[in-house]
């Protein structure tokens, strides 16, 4: 049964409406939808910070190598005074741009994550349905990417997988960005070069830096701990105590540090060419698969005459 429509609000005063004593419905999440933001401006910020460190570790490297015959004359008691108050201002004069390189490697660090990041995620987006051009999701069995978006920054710092999942991620980021009118083109042996030679040099860059600067600490630990034994020993058949054994040991030091140091900077070098192409070549690819085909124009068609059955024919 319905009741009449009461008419408009006649009573004294305002129409106030009376609060909501319903439930309280909470709208649905609506996820915010990828975007896509161009990589040109952080790639050139990227390679012009590893341009930057390599520079800054070729001057390190001189400095080093021009100290070296200072160091060891240093080390043997080979200088007067004013040569070794000489000589360690020079030994010092490294330390700044010792501290430039890791400064300037930490900045080129968090630019190239930046950039590894939205890579990513435009890739996200070329295959979203927001992309001018949908892409169909992969078929194979195999994800689009084999790792989760964190692992693109915690694969750097996580120990043990930061051997092989970083090159994973770029290497998912690059097949995914490849032309559709190019199939295969991430997988050339131009591209795979680059990728496996910026993996390799980089892998081996740290490894000498951080390995060889290892080896070289316990080294001296232990032969201290050594020489502190001897010392202390009572026994007269003990060994004596040679100090030129540990002017030599600190000279070797000295020599193969500079050497490791010479290796990691080609290595870096090497490192970052062969980056700074791939990023450019990334940023290409997604740039071309954003931009839409231009249209195709339909030309009016010539008029199709079909000859009838029973059509007379004359002949000449």
């Amino acid at each position: 049964m319905t009741q009449p429509y009461p008419g408009p609000y006649q009573g004294p005063g305002p129409y106030q409406p009376a609060p909501y004593q319903g439930p309280f419905q909470q709208l649905p999440y609506r996820p915010v939808p990828p975007q896509f933001r161009p990589l040109r401006a952080v790639s050139i910020v990227s390679i012009v910070l590893m341009g930057l460190t390599v520079i800054a570790a070729v001057i390190q490297c001189v400095l080093l190598w021009r100290s070296y015959d200072e160091v060891k004359r240093l080390v043997y008691g080979l200088l007067s005074d004013q040569e070794i108050e000489h000589g360690v201002e020079s030994i010092a004069g490294t330390g700044p741009f010792l501290n430039l390189v890791s400064y300037l490697l930490i900045g080129t660090a968090i630019a190239y994550l930046l950039w590894l990041w939205r890579a990513r995620e435009n890739v996200d987006f070329l295959f979203s349905p927001f992309a001018p051009q949908p892409i169909a999701a992969p078929t194979e069995p195999r994800r689009l990417h084999r790792r989760s978006p964190g692992w693109a920054v915690g694969s750097w710092f996580c120990p043990i997988v930061q051997f092989w999942y970083p090159v994973q991620i770029v290497e998912d980021v690059l097949r995914a960005s490849e032309p559709a009118a190019q199939p295969g083109a991430a997988r050339s042996v131009r591209i795979r070069a680059l990728l496996y030679g910026w993996w390799g040099s980089w892998t081996a860059f740290w490894v000498i830096l951080v390995g060889g600067g290892s080896v070289a600490t316990i080294g001296f630990i232990a032969w201290i701990v050594r020489l502190v034994q001897i010392s202390d020993s009572s026994d007269p058949d003990s060994p004596y105590v040679d100090i030129y054994d540990l002017q030599d040991f600190m000279v070797r030091v000295a020599l193969g540090f500079d050497i490791g140091f010479t290796v990691a900077t080609v290595l870096l070098a090497v490192a970052g060419v062969a980056m700074a192409l791939l990023m450019l070549q990334v940023g290409g690819w997604q740039q071309l698969r954003l931009t839409p085909p231009p249209p195709v124009q339909d030309y009016p068609q010539p008029p199709q005459y079909v000859r009838r059955p029973g059509f007379p024919t004359y002949g000449r």
